[in-house]
Protein backbone atom coordinates (compact mmCIF):
# COMPACT_ATOMS: atom_id res chain seq x y z
CA UNK A 1 0.00 0.00 0.00
CA UNK A 2 1.59 3.33 -0.97
CA UNK A 3 2.35 5.73 1.84
CA UNK A 4 1.56 9.43 1.89
CA UNK A 5 4.70 11.47 1.46
CA UNK A 6 5.61 15.12 1.61
CA UNK A 7 4.87 17.15 -1.52
CA UNK A 8 7.70 19.11 -3.00
CA UNK A 9 7.30 22.88 -3.42
CA UNK A 10 7.91 24.38 -6.87
CA UNK A 11 9.39 27.86 -7.36
CA UNK A 12 6.91 30.65 -6.72
CA UNK A 13 5.06 28.42 -4.23
CA UNK A 14 2.55 27.37 -6.89
CA UNK A 15 3.25 23.64 -6.80
CA UNK A 16 1.66 22.87 -3.49
CA UNK A 17 -1.99 22.70 -4.41
CA UNK A 18 -1.89 20.15 -7.21
CA UNK A 19 0.14 17.42 -5.60
CA UNK A 20 -1.24 17.94 -2.12
CA UNK A 21 -4.83 18.01 -3.31
CA UNK A 22 -4.35 14.71 -5.10
CA UNK A 23 -2.84 13.34 -1.93
CA UNK A 24 -5.67 14.60 0.26
CA UNK A 25 -8.41 13.42 -2.07
CA UNK A 26 -7.48 9.77 -1.63
CA UNK A 27 -9.01 7.66 1.11
CA UNK A 28 -6.39 7.06 3.85
CA UNK A 29 -5.17 3.45 3.79
CA UNK A 30 -6.13 1.27 6.72
CA UNK A 31 -2.49 0.78 7.66
CA UNK A 32 -0.47 3.37 9.49
CA UNK A 33 0.46 6.42 7.44
CA UNK A 34 2.79 9.34 8.01
CA UNK A 35 1.41 12.82 7.36
CA UNK A 36 3.49 15.97 7.46
CA UNK A 37 1.83 18.87 9.28
CA UNK A 38 2.86 22.55 9.64
CA UNK A 39 6.13 23.30 11.36
CA UNK A 40 7.44 19.97 10.10
CA UNK A 41 5.44 17.99 12.68
CA UNK A 42 4.99 14.44 11.33
CA UNK A 43 2.25 12.33 12.83
CA UNK A 44 1.98 8.57 12.58
CA UNK A 45 -1.47 7.16 13.02
CA UNK A 46 -3.24 3.88 12.54
CA UNK A 47 -6.75 5.33 12.71
CA UNK A 48 -8.42 8.69 12.28
CA UNK A 49 -9.82 8.94 15.84
CA UNK A 50 -6.35 8.31 17.26
CA UNK A 51 -4.93 10.92 14.90
CA UNK A 52 -7.49 13.52 16.00
CA UNK A 53 -7.18 12.93 19.73
CA UNK A 54 -3.46 12.48 20.08
CA UNK A 55 -2.07 15.18 17.86
CA UNK A 56 -0.35 18.21 19.42
CA UNK A 57 -2.63 21.05 20.48
CA UNK A 58 -1.82 23.63 17.78
CA UNK A 59 -2.07 21.08 15.00
CA UNK A 60 -5.32 19.51 16.13
CA UNK A 61 -7.08 22.47 14.56
CA UNK A 62 -6.01 21.33 11.12
CA UNK A 63 -7.50 17.84 11.16
CA UNK A 64 -10.84 19.04 9.71
CA UNK A 65 -8.88 20.43 6.78
CA UNK A 66 -7.34 17.05 6.07
CA UNK A 67 -10.70 15.35 6.50
CA UNK A 68 -12.26 17.78 3.98
CA UNK A 69 -9.57 17.21 1.36
CA UNK A 70 -7.87 20.52 2.00
CA UNK A 71 -4.40 19.23 2.77
CA UNK A 72 -2.99 21.56 0.14
CA UNK A 73 -3.68 24.51 2.41
CA UNK A 74 -1.56 22.98 5.12
CA UNK A 75 1.32 22.15 2.78
CA UNK A 76 1.30 25.74 1.56
CA UNK A 77 2.78 26.85 4.86
CA UNK A 78 6.24 25.81 3.72
CA UNK A 79 6.30 28.89 1.50
CA UNK A 80 7.74 31.89 3.23
CA UNK A 81 6.57 35.27 1.96
CA UNK A 82 8.51 38.46 2.68
CA UNK A 83 5.37 40.49 1.99
CA UNK A 84 2.41 38.55 3.37
CA UNK A 85 0.04 41.24 2.17
CA UNK A 86 1.22 40.67 -1.40
CA UNK A 87 1.36 36.92 -1.29
CA UNK A 88 1.23 34.98 -4.52
CA UNK A 89 -1.70 32.70 -5.15
CA UNK A 90 -1.10 30.46 -2.17
CA UNK A 91 -3.77 27.77 -1.93
CA UNK A 92 -3.98 27.80 1.85
CA UNK A 93 -4.81 31.44 2.59
CA UNK A 94 -8.42 32.56 2.09
CA UNK A 95 -8.48 35.54 -0.22
CA UNK A 96 -10.92 37.32 2.07
CA UNK A 97 -8.13 37.57 4.65
CA UNK A 98 -5.77 39.41 2.29
CA UNK A 99 -5.83 43.14 1.73
CA UNK A 100 -4.35 42.50 -1.70
CA UNK A 101 -5.46 39.61 -3.85
CA UNK A 102 -3.10 37.36 -5.71
CA UNK A 103 -1.45 38.43 -8.94
CA UNK A 104 1.37 36.89 -11.00
CA UNK A 105 3.54 39.96 -10.48
CA UNK A 106 3.62 39.29 -6.76
CA UNK A 107 5.07 35.80 -7.08
CA UNK A 108 8.60 37.19 -7.12
CA UNK A 109 8.21 38.14 -3.47
CA UNK A 110 7.83 34.52 -2.39
CA UNK A 111 10.55 32.00 -2.01
CA UNK A 112 10.81 28.74 -0.10
CA UNK A 113 12.56 29.02 3.23
CA UNK A 114 16.25 28.16 3.25
CA UNK A 115 15.47 24.98 5.16
CA UNK A 116 12.30 24.24 3.25
CA UNK A 117 13.37 20.65 2.53
CA UNK A 118 12.51 19.67 6.09
CA UNK A 119 8.93 20.71 5.41
CA UNK A 120 8.61 18.40 2.45
CA UNK A 121 9.96 15.15 3.84
CA UNK A 122 7.74 13.09 6.13
CA UNK A 123 9.52 11.39 9.02
CA UNK A 124 8.27 8.29 10.75
CA UNK A 125 8.05 8.09 14.50
CA UNK A 126 6.78 5.18 16.54
CA UNK A 127 5.82 7.27 19.57
CA UNK A 128 2.45 8.97 19.84
CA UNK A 129 2.69 12.81 20.00
CA UNK A 130 1.69 14.29 23.33
CA UNK A 131 -0.88 17.03 23.79
CA UNK A 132 0.49 20.48 24.46
CA UNK A 133 -1.51 23.47 25.59
CA UNK A 134 -0.53 26.83 26.95
CA UNK A 135 -1.29 27.18 30.63
CA UNK A 136 -3.77 29.88 31.73
CA UNK A 137 -0.92 32.14 33.00
CA UNK A 138 0.82 31.78 29.63
CA UNK A 139 -2.40 32.63 27.78
CA UNK A 140 -2.93 35.68 30.00
CA UNK A 141 0.65 36.80 29.44
CA UNK A 142 0.11 36.80 25.66
CA UNK A 143 -3.30 38.47 25.81
CA UNK A 144 -2.22 41.19 28.23
CA UNK A 145 1.14 42.06 26.66
CA UNK A 146 -0.20 45.13 24.83
CA UNK A 147 -3.11 46.20 27.02
CA UNK A 148 -3.42 49.79 28.20
CA UNK A 149 -5.94 51.60 30.40
CA UNK A 150 -6.49 55.27 31.15
CA UNK A 151 -8.89 56.87 33.59
CA UNK A 152 -9.92 60.44 32.77
CA UNK A 153 -9.93 62.94 35.65
CA UNK A 154 -13.51 63.96 36.38
CA UNK A 155 -12.58 67.63 36.00
CA UNK A 156 -9.71 68.54 33.69
CA UNK A 157 -9.60 72.26 34.54
CA UNK A 158 -11.97 73.26 31.73
CA UNK A 159 -15.04 71.10 31.98
CA UNK A 160 -16.40 67.90 33.45
CA UNK A 161 -15.50 65.09 31.08
CA UNK A 162 -18.16 62.83 29.61
CA UNK A 163 -15.50 60.10 29.25
CA UNK A 164 -14.73 57.97 32.29
CA UNK A 165 -11.75 56.33 30.60
CA UNK A 166 -10.78 53.78 28.00
CA UNK A 167 -9.17 50.36 27.65
CA UNK A 168 -7.18 49.30 24.60
CA UNK A 169 -5.30 46.25 23.45
CA UNK A 170 -3.78 44.58 20.39
CA UNK A 171 -3.21 40.97 19.38
CA UNK A 172 -0.91 40.50 16.38
CA UNK A 173 -1.38 37.99 13.59
CA UNK A 174 1.09 39.54 11.15
CA UNK A 175 4.76 39.73 12.09
CA UNK A 176 5.31 42.57 12.67
CA UNK A 177 1.80 43.71 13.51
CA UNK A 178 0.35 46.10 10.93
CA UNK A 179 -2.32 47.66 13.18
CA UNK A 180 -1.78 50.80 15.24
CA UNK A 181 -3.81 52.73 17.85
CA UNK A 182 -3.76 56.24 19.28
CA UNK A 183 -5.47 58.19 22.06
CA UNK A 184 -4.93 61.80 23.14
CA UNK A 185 -6.57 64.67 25.00
CA UNK A 186 -6.87 67.99 23.16
CA UNK A 187 -5.22 70.61 25.35
CA UNK A 188 -5.96 73.82 23.44
CA UNK A 189 -9.53 72.83 22.68
CA UNK A 190 -11.91 70.45 24.41
CA UNK A 191 -12.44 66.77 23.93
CA UNK A 192 -10.57 63.52 23.36
CA UNK A 193 -9.36 61.79 20.21
CA UNK A 194 -9.20 58.01 19.91
CA UNK A 195 -8.45 55.95 16.82
CA UNK A 196 -7.50 52.57 15.36
CA UNK A 197 -5.47 52.19 12.17
CA UNK A 198 -5.28 49.04 10.04
CA UNK A 199 -2.22 48.86 7.80
CA UNK A 200 -1.70 46.83 4.66
CA UNK A 201 1.35 46.28 2.45
CA UNK A 202 3.34 46.68 5.65
CA UNK A 203 3.07 48.84 8.76
CA UNK A 204 4.82 52.00 7.52
CA UNK A 205 1.66 53.92 6.60
CA UNK A 206 -0.37 52.94 9.67
CA UNK A 207 2.57 53.94 11.88
CA UNK A 208 2.86 57.36 10.22
CA UNK A 209 -0.90 58.01 10.34
CA UNK A 210 -1.12 56.99 14.01
CA UNK A 211 1.60 59.54 14.84
CA UNK A 212 0.42 62.42 12.67
CA UNK A 213 -3.34 62.41 12.13
CA UNK A 214 -4.32 63.66 15.59
CA UNK A 215 -2.02 66.68 15.21
CA UNK A 216 -3.70 67.57 11.93
CA UNK A 217 -7.13 67.23 13.56
CA UNK A 218 -6.09 69.29 16.61
CA UNK A 219 -4.68 72.05 14.40
CA UNK A 220 -7.86 72.04 12.30
CA UNK A 221 -9.90 72.63 15.48
CA UNK A 222 -7.77 75.52 16.79
CA UNK A 223 -9.12 79.07 16.63
CA UNK A 224 -7.33 81.67 14.53
CA UNK A 225 -5.76 83.41 17.55
CA UNK A 226 -4.20 80.20 18.87
CA UNK A 227 -2.76 79.37 15.44
CA UNK A 228 -1.14 82.82 15.28
CA UNK A 229 0.28 82.37 18.78
CA UNK A 230 1.82 79.03 17.84
CA UNK A 231 3.31 80.39 14.61
CA UNK A 232 4.80 83.41 16.43
CA UNK A 233 6.35 81.08 19.00
CA UNK A 234 8.03 79.07 16.25
CA UNK A 235 9.28 82.22 14.51
CA UNK A 236 10.80 83.62 17.71
CA UNK A 237 12.18 80.30 18.91
CA UNK A 238 9.99 80.21 22.02
CA UNK A 239 8.53 77.07 23.50
CA UNK A 240 5.37 75.90 21.75
CA UNK A 241 2.04 75.48 23.43
CA UNK A 242 1.34 71.77 23.91
CA UNK A 243 -1.47 70.70 21.61
CA UNK A 244 -2.04 67.09 22.64
CA UNK A 245 -1.54 64.95 25.71
CA UNK A 246 -0.87 61.44 24.44
CA UNK A 247 -2.02 58.27 26.22
CA UNK A 248 0.24 55.55 24.87
CA UNK A 249 1.38 52.05 25.71
CA UNK A 250 5.21 51.78 25.87
CA UNK A 251 5.12 49.73 22.65
CA UNK A 252 3.32 52.56 20.81
CA UNK A 253 6.38 54.42 19.65
CA UNK A 254 7.05 57.60 17.66
CA UNK A 255 9.50 57.84 14.76
CA UNK A 256 12.13 60.26 16.07
CA UNK A 257 14.03 60.32 12.77
CA UNK A 258 11.05 61.73 10.90
CA UNK A 259 9.83 64.16 13.58
CA UNK A 260 11.37 67.24 11.94
CA UNK A 261 9.96 66.35 8.52
CA UNK A 262 6.52 65.73 10.01
CA UNK A 263 6.64 69.00 11.96
CA UNK A 264 7.54 71.04 8.87
CA UNK A 265 4.61 69.58 6.94
CA UNK A 266 2.25 70.29 9.85
CA UNK A 267 3.53 73.85 10.13
CA UNK A 268 2.88 74.45 6.44
CA UNK A 269 -0.69 73.29 7.03
CA UNK A 270 -1.38 75.65 9.93
CA UNK A 271 0.22 78.54 8.02
CA UNK A 272 -2.27 77.93 5.22
CA UNK A 273 -5.10 77.83 7.76
CA UNK A 274 -3.95 81.20 9.09
CA UNK A 275 -3.94 82.67 5.59
CA UNK A 276 -7.39 81.27 4.78
CA UNK A 277 -9.00 82.30 8.05
CA UNK A 278 -9.07 86.03 8.74
CA UNK A 279 -10.31 85.49 12.28
CA UNK A 280 -13.81 86.81 11.58
CA UNK A 281 -15.51 83.47 12.22
CA UNK A 282 -15.03 81.80 15.61
CA UNK A 283 -17.23 78.75 15.07
CA UNK A 284 -15.34 75.56 14.27
CA UNK A 285 -17.18 72.89 12.31
CA UNK A 286 -15.89 69.60 13.74
CA UNK A 287 -17.07 67.57 10.76
CA UNK A 288 -15.29 69.85 8.31
CA UNK A 289 -12.16 69.89 10.48
CA UNK A 290 -12.01 66.08 10.50
CA UNK A 291 -12.45 65.82 6.75
CA UNK A 292 -9.81 68.48 6.06
CA UNK A 293 -7.33 66.84 8.42
CA UNK A 294 -7.68 63.40 6.82
CA UNK A 295 -7.35 64.74 3.29
CA UNK A 296 -4.45 67.06 4.09
CA UNK A 297 -2.39 64.36 5.82
CA UNK A 298 -2.88 62.02 2.87
CA UNK A 299 -1.83 64.79 0.51
CA UNK A 300 1.30 65.46 2.59
CA UNK A 301 2.19 61.74 2.56
CA UNK A 302 1.99 61.80 -1.23
CA UNK A 303 3.92 65.07 -1.60
CA UNK A 304 6.73 63.99 0.73
CA UNK A 305 7.25 60.85 -1.35
CA UNK A 306 7.37 62.84 -4.59
CA UNK A 307 9.83 65.44 -3.28
CA UNK A 308 12.05 62.96 -1.46
CA UNK A 309 14.66 63.77 1.17
CA UNK A 310 18.47 64.15 1.00
CA UNK A 311 18.72 61.81 3.98
CA UNK A 312 18.71 58.31 2.49
CA UNK A 313 16.92 56.80 5.49
CA UNK A 314 14.13 59.38 5.41
CA UNK A 315 13.89 59.16 1.64
CA UNK A 316 13.23 55.43 1.83
CA UNK A 317 10.87 55.90 4.80
CA UNK A 318 8.56 58.38 3.08
CA UNK A 319 8.41 56.13 0.02
CA UNK A 320 7.51 53.08 2.12
CA UNK A 321 4.79 55.10 3.86
CA UNK A 322 3.34 56.25 0.53
CA UNK A 323 3.41 52.85 -1.19
CA UNK A 324 1.86 51.02 1.76
CA UNK A 325 -1.60 51.89 3.03
CA UNK A 326 -3.80 52.24 6.10
CA UNK A 327 -7.44 52.61 7.01
CA UNK A 328 -8.50 54.76 9.97
CA UNK A 329 -11.45 55.01 12.34
CA UNK A 330 -11.25 58.01 14.68
CA UNK A 331 -13.64 59.28 17.36
CA UNK A 332 -13.73 62.83 18.74
CA UNK A 333 -15.66 63.13 22.03
CA UNK A 334 -16.48 66.58 23.41
CA UNK A 335 -19.18 66.58 26.07
CA UNK A 336 -22.25 64.96 24.53
CA UNK A 337 -20.99 65.54 20.99
CA UNK A 338 -19.53 62.41 19.43
CA UNK A 339 -18.07 62.50 15.91
CA UNK A 340 -16.71 59.40 14.19
CA UNK A 341 -14.56 59.80 11.07
CA UNK A 342 -13.98 56.57 9.16
CA UNK A 343 -11.88 55.74 6.14
CA UNK A 344 -11.87 52.07 5.21
CA UNK A 345 -13.31 49.02 6.95
CA UNK A 346 -12.59 49.46 10.65
CA UNK A 347 -15.72 50.14 12.70
CA UNK A 348 -17.17 52.18 15.54
CA UNK A 349 -19.95 50.56 17.57
CA UNK A 350 -21.98 52.21 20.33
CA UNK A 351 -23.14 50.08 23.28
CA UNK A 352 -26.63 51.06 24.45
CA UNK A 353 -28.24 49.66 27.59
CA UNK A 354 -32.00 49.25 27.32
CA UNK A 355 -34.46 49.70 30.17
CA UNK A 356 -34.64 45.95 30.82
CA UNK A 357 -30.85 45.75 31.18
CA UNK A 358 -30.22 44.17 27.79
CA UNK A 359 -27.72 45.55 25.31
CA UNK A 360 -28.12 46.79 21.76
CA UNK A 361 -25.52 47.87 19.21
CA UNK A 362 -25.68 51.12 17.23
CA UNK A 363 -23.30 51.30 14.25
CA UNK A 364 -21.58 54.68 13.88
CA UNK A 365 -19.52 53.93 10.77
CA UNK A 366 -19.92 52.36 7.36
CA UNK A 367 -17.48 49.93 5.78
CA UNK A 368 -15.94 51.27 2.59
CA UNK A 369 -15.76 48.08 0.58
CA UNK A 370 -17.70 46.05 -1.97
CA UNK A 371 -20.45 45.21 0.54
CA UNK A 372 -21.42 48.89 0.64
CA UNK A 373 -23.68 49.64 -2.33
CA UNK A 374 -23.21 53.39 -1.95
CA UNK A 375 -19.45 52.99 -2.18
CA UNK A 376 -19.77 50.91 -5.33
CA UNK A 377 -21.99 53.56 -6.87
CA UNK A 378 -19.58 56.35 -5.85
CA UNK A 379 -16.65 54.62 -7.51
CA UNK A 380 -18.53 54.00 -10.73
CA UNK A 381 -19.68 57.62 -10.93
CA UNK A 382 -16.11 58.91 -10.49
CA UNK A 383 -14.84 57.05 -13.58
CA UNK A 384 -15.95 56.68 -17.21
CA UNK A 385 -18.75 54.27 -18.03
CA UNK A 386 -16.41 52.00 -19.98
CA UNK A 387 -14.63 51.23 -16.68
CA UNK A 388 -17.81 50.20 -14.86
CA UNK A 389 -16.91 46.51 -15.04
CA UNK A 390 -13.21 46.87 -14.26
CA UNK A 391 -13.06 49.42 -11.45
CA UNK A 392 -14.31 46.76 -9.01
CA UNK A 393 -13.57 43.11 -9.78
CA UNK A 394 -14.01 40.19 -7.40
CA UNK A 395 -15.14 42.68 -4.74
CA UNK A 396 -11.80 44.51 -4.88
CA UNK A 397 -10.68 47.85 -6.22
CA UNK A 398 -9.21 47.07 -9.67
CA UNK A 399 -9.34 43.45 -8.56
CA UNK A 400 -6.61 44.04 -5.95
CA UNK A 401 -7.50 46.18 -2.93
CA UNK A 402 -10.26 45.38 -0.43
CA UNK A 403 -10.89 48.80 1.20
CA UNK A 404 -12.16 51.50 -1.16
CA UNK A 405 -10.76 54.33 0.97
CA UNK A 406 -7.32 54.47 2.57
CA UNK A 407 -4.28 56.60 3.36
CA UNK A 408 -1.18 56.08 1.23
CA UNK A 409 -1.54 53.42 -1.49
CA UNK A 410 -0.20 55.81 -4.13
CA UNK A 411 -0.24 52.97 -6.65
CA UNK A 412 -3.98 53.60 -6.82
CA UNK A 413 -3.67 57.42 -6.84
CA UNK A 414 -0.66 58.52 -8.90
CA UNK A 415 -0.47 58.56 -12.67
CA UNK A 416 1.63 55.87 -14.31
CA UNK A 417 4.23 58.43 -15.40
CA UNK A 418 4.58 59.80 -11.86
CA UNK A 419 4.96 56.31 -10.40
CA UNK A 420 7.70 55.41 -12.87
CA UNK A 421 9.51 58.69 -12.31
CA UNK A 422 9.53 58.36 -8.52
CA UNK A 423 10.59 54.70 -8.63
CA UNK A 424 13.41 55.31 -11.10
CA UNK A 425 14.81 58.19 -9.06
CA UNK A 426 14.29 56.41 -5.75
CA UNK A 427 16.63 54.15 -3.78
CA UNK A 428 17.66 50.74 -5.06
CA UNK A 429 15.42 48.97 -2.52
CA UNK A 430 12.41 50.59 -4.17
CA UNK A 431 13.60 50.14 -7.74
CA UNK A 432 14.25 46.42 -7.16
CA UNK A 433 10.83 45.90 -5.63
CA UNK A 434 8.55 44.14 -8.12
CA UNK A 435 5.39 45.30 -6.36
CA UNK A 436 6.20 48.99 -6.59
CA UNK A 437 6.98 48.64 -10.29
CA UNK A 438 3.79 46.72 -10.95
CA UNK A 439 0.95 48.80 -12.44
CA UNK A 440 -2.59 47.68 -11.50
CA UNK A 441 -4.65 46.29 -14.40
CA UNK A 442 -7.16 48.57 -16.16
CA UNK A 443 -5.41 51.61 -14.70
CA UNK A 444 -6.74 54.42 -16.92
CA UNK A 445 -8.18 57.32 -14.88
CA UNK A 446 -6.47 57.66 -11.49
CA UNK A 447 -6.96 58.38 -8.68
CA UNK A 448 -9.09 55.36 -7.83
CA UNK A 449 -8.64 55.69 -4.08
CA UNK A 450 -9.32 58.48 -1.58
CA UNK A 451 -8.62 59.07 2.12
CA UNK A 452 -11.64 61.33 2.59
CA UNK A 453 -13.52 60.08 5.65
CA UNK A 454 -17.22 59.58 6.15
CA UNK A 455 -18.15 61.50 9.33
CA UNK A 456 -21.03 60.43 11.56
CA UNK A 457 -22.41 62.60 14.39
CA UNK A 458 -24.18 61.23 17.46
CA UNK A 459 -25.44 63.13 20.50
CA UNK A 460 -24.75 61.04 23.58
CA UNK A 461 -27.62 59.95 25.84
CA UNK A 462 -27.52 58.51 29.38
CA UNK A 463 -28.21 55.01 27.98
CA UNK A 464 -25.12 55.22 25.73
CA UNK A 465 -22.62 53.43 27.95
CA UNK A 466 -19.55 52.80 25.79
CA UNK A 467 -17.99 52.97 22.33
CA UNK A 468 -15.97 50.20 20.69
CA UNK A 469 -13.43 51.15 18.02
CA UNK A 470 -11.84 48.13 16.37
CA UNK A 471 -10.06 47.04 13.22
CA UNK A 472 -11.69 44.46 10.96
CA UNK A 473 -9.82 41.64 12.70
CA UNK A 474 -12.47 41.77 15.41
CA UNK A 475 -15.53 42.16 13.19
CA UNK A 476 -14.47 39.20 11.04
CA UNK A 477 -14.74 36.92 14.07
CA UNK A 478 -17.64 38.39 16.07
CA UNK A 479 -21.07 39.84 15.38
CA UNK A 480 -21.59 43.41 16.53
CA UNK A 481 -24.37 42.42 18.94
CA UNK A 482 -22.13 39.85 20.62
CA UNK A 483 -19.35 42.45 20.92
CA UNK A 484 -21.64 44.93 22.66
CA UNK A 485 -23.18 42.30 24.93
CA UNK A 486 -19.81 40.94 26.07
CA UNK A 487 -18.41 44.40 26.80
CA UNK A 488 -21.62 45.53 28.48
CA UNK A 489 -21.72 42.50 30.76
CA UNK A 490 -18.05 42.94 31.57
CA UNK A 491 -18.41 46.64 32.49
CA UNK A 492 -21.55 46.21 34.55
CA UNK A 493 -20.87 42.77 35.99
CA UNK A 494 -24.41 41.79 35.05
CA UNK A 495 -25.15 38.86 32.75
CA UNK A 496 -28.42 39.02 30.89
CA UNK A 497 -29.29 35.35 30.68
CA UNK A 498 -30.41 33.92 27.37
CA UNK A 499 -31.33 30.31 26.57
CA UNK A 500 -28.21 28.41 25.51
CA UNK A 501 -28.28 28.04 21.73
CA UNK A 502 -26.52 24.99 20.33
CA UNK A 503 -26.86 26.04 16.69
CA UNK A 504 -28.02 22.71 15.30
CA UNK A 505 -25.31 20.68 17.08
CA UNK A 506 -26.25 17.38 18.70
CA UNK A 507 -25.55 17.96 22.38
CA UNK A 508 -25.70 15.26 25.03
CA UNK A 509 -27.10 15.85 28.50
CA UNK A 510 -23.58 15.70 29.86
CA UNK A 511 -22.39 18.40 27.46
CA UNK A 512 -25.35 20.61 28.30
CA UNK A 513 -24.64 20.16 32.01
CA UNK A 514 -21.08 21.23 31.36
CA UNK A 515 -22.24 24.36 29.54
CA UNK A 516 -24.58 25.33 32.36
CA UNK A 517 -21.90 24.67 34.96
CA UNK A 518 -19.45 26.81 33.01
CA UNK A 519 -21.95 29.67 32.77
CA UNK A 520 -22.68 29.52 36.51
CA UNK A 521 -18.97 29.56 37.34
CA UNK A 522 -18.50 32.52 35.03
CA UNK A 523 -21.26 34.44 36.81
CA UNK A 524 -19.95 33.78 40.31
CA UNK A 525 -16.28 34.32 39.64
CA UNK A 526 -14.38 37.58 39.55
CA UNK A 527 -13.32 38.56 36.05
CA UNK A 528 -9.72 37.62 35.40
CA UNK A 529 -9.37 40.50 32.94
CA UNK A 530 -8.86 44.03 34.20
CA UNK A 531 -9.18 45.46 30.71
CA UNK A 532 -12.37 45.43 28.60
CA UNK A 533 -10.44 45.20 25.31
CA UNK A 534 -8.49 42.19 26.60
CA UNK A 535 -11.73 40.54 27.66
CA UNK A 536 -13.16 41.09 24.19
CA UNK A 537 -10.06 39.66 22.47
CA UNK A 538 -10.27 36.60 24.73
CA UNK A 539 -13.78 35.97 23.41
CA UNK A 540 -12.91 36.80 19.79
CA UNK A 541 -10.11 34.23 19.72
CA UNK A 542 -11.32 31.62 22.18
CA UNK A 543 -15.10 31.39 21.73
CA UNK A 544 -16.43 27.95 20.86
CA UNK A 545 -19.56 27.14 18.86
CA UNK A 546 -21.70 27.82 21.93
CA UNK A 547 -20.36 31.34 22.49
CA UNK A 548 -18.28 30.47 25.57
CA UNK A 549 -14.53 30.89 25.95
CA UNK A 550 -12.85 27.51 25.48
CA UNK A 551 -9.40 27.51 27.05
CA UNK A 552 -8.26 24.62 24.85
CA UNK A 553 -9.25 26.49 21.69
CA UNK A 554 -7.74 29.74 22.99
CA UNK A 555 -4.49 27.96 23.75
CA UNK A 556 -4.33 26.43 20.29
CA UNK A 557 -5.04 29.72 18.52
CA UNK A 558 -2.36 31.54 20.50
CA UNK A 559 0.11 28.71 19.86
CA UNK A 560 -0.08 28.99 16.08
CA UNK A 561 3.25 29.82 14.44
CA UNK A 562 3.30 33.12 12.63
CA UNK A 563 3.23 31.39 9.23
CA UNK A 564 -0.20 30.01 10.13
CA UNK A 565 -1.74 32.61 12.43
CA UNK A 566 -2.72 34.84 9.49
CA UNK A 567 -4.69 31.93 8.00
CA UNK A 568 -7.15 32.06 10.85
CA UNK A 569 -7.41 35.72 11.83
CA UNK A 570 -6.13 39.22 11.19
CA UNK A 571 -4.42 41.61 13.59
CA UNK A 572 -6.94 42.72 16.22
CA UNK A 573 -6.85 46.21 17.73
CA UNK A 574 -9.59 47.42 20.08
CA UNK A 575 -10.34 50.59 22.06
CA UNK A 576 -13.30 50.54 24.48
CA UNK A 577 -14.35 54.04 25.59
CA UNK A 578 -16.60 54.21 28.66
CA UNK A 579 -18.93 57.18 29.05
CA UNK A 580 -20.01 58.94 32.26
CA UNK A 581 -23.80 58.62 32.21
CA UNK A 582 -24.25 61.12 35.05
CA UNK A 583 -22.32 63.82 33.22
CA UNK A 584 -24.15 63.08 29.96
CA UNK A 585 -27.48 63.32 31.78
CA UNK A 586 -26.43 66.63 33.38
CA UNK A 587 -25.69 68.07 29.94
CA UNK A 588 -29.20 67.15 28.83
CA UNK A 589 -30.79 68.68 31.94
CA UNK A 590 -28.95 71.96 31.36
CA UNK A 591 -30.68 72.28 28.02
Amino acid sequence: MPRCRGVRAWPGCRGWSRGASLLASRTPPPRAVTLLLPRGIPVRSSSLPLFSDAMPGPTQLFFPLIRNCELSRIYGTACYCHHKHLCCSSPYLPQSRLRYTSHPAYATFCRPKDNWWQYTQGRRYASTPQKFYLTPPQVNSILKANEYSFKVPEFDGKNVSSVLGFDSNQLPANAPIEDRRSAATCLQTRGMLLGVFDGHAGCACSQAVSERLFYYIAVSLLPHETLLEIENAVESGRALLPILQWHKHPNDYFSKEASKLYFNSLRTYWQELIDLNTGESTDIDVKEALINAFKRLDNDISLEAQVGDPNSFLNYLVLRVAFSGATACVAHVDGVDLHVANTGDSRAMLGVQEEDGSWSAVTLSNDHNAQNERELERLKLEHPKNEAKSVVKQDRLLGLLMPFRAFGDVKFKWSIDLQKRVIESGPDQLNDNEYTKFIPPNYYTPPYLTAEPEVTYHRLRPQDKFLVLATDGLWETMHRQDVVRIVGEYLTGMHHQQPIAVGGYKVTLGQMHGLLTERRAKMSSVFEDQNAATHLIRHAVGNNEFGAVDHERLSKMLSLPEELARMYRDDITIIVVQFNSHVVGAYQNQE
